[in-house]
């Protein structure tokens, strides 16, 4: 999972430059979220593509990464259906005003400090051949750059698919275009990525499913 130094340096560098061409409004991004809230906005939602699967939480995740994650859906750079329709819909300002919305839609940031549980020694060596902890930090809850997820506490299931998918090569509807993680993931069989995900899964998160009224 190790970015090369002058690709991390370009990618802060354009994050940075995006982020103050589009002041975020999280209450704006509220009012935008309505999209949103039918898979993400309910406890226990699971999606039919590509497997079933639980949707992944996205309150409390870094606003950064979510303008990320939704500028990789409308470039086709994340292959999905549902997700890149939404995301074509979307301006630059609608991103940006989501990202705001849902990076403070779970409260203040806390699992980074937390305890968590050691890892399996099978697990251990996984984590250590992925080299996963150089990007997505301390406790898997600390990115060292905004733009990468957080992982902790994630669903496992969703990071199984979501890991999976950064092997495909060659599938019009599933997939992901990143080099980074592909090289990752690519190395390893999916029952050692089931078992990479089980323990982010299990970890203290930041990551919650936040309701709307309309849907308690």
């Amino acid at each position: 999972m190790k970015m090369p130094l002058p690709a991390l340096i370009a990618l802060t560098l354009a994050t940075g430059f995006a982020a103050a061409a589009h002041a975020q409004d999280a209450e704006a991004g509220k009012k935008k979220a309505a999209m949103c809230i039918g898979c993400h906005g309910i406890p226990g939602y699971q999606a039919s593509f590509p497997e079933i699967h639980k949707v992944p939480m996205i309150s409390g995740q870094s606003d950064k990464y979510i303008v990320a994650a939704l500028t990789a859906y409308k470039k086709g750079e994340r292959k999905h259906p549902t997700m890149r329709s939404i995301a074509v819909s979307l301006s630059d300002q609608d991103m940006a005003d989501l990202a705001a919305f849902y990076a403070t839609n779970a409260g203040p940031s806390t699992a980074a400090a937390a305890a968590a549980a050691t890892p399996p020694a099978e697990v251990a060596a996984l984590l250590t051949k992925g080299n996963c902890a150089s990007c997505h930090g301390d406790n898997f809850s600390k990115p060292i750059d905004p733009s990468y997820p957080k992982l902790a506490g994630q669903h496992a299931d969703y990071l199984f698919v979501a890991l999976k998918a950064y092997q495909t090569e060659g599938n019009p509807q599933v997939g992901r275009g990143n080099a980074i993680m592909a090289g990752m993931a690519k190395p390893f069989s999916h029952a050692e990525l089931k078992k990479l995900a089980g323990y982010l899964a299990s970890l203290p998160s930041d990551l919650k499913v936040v309701p709307e009224s309309r849907f308690r």
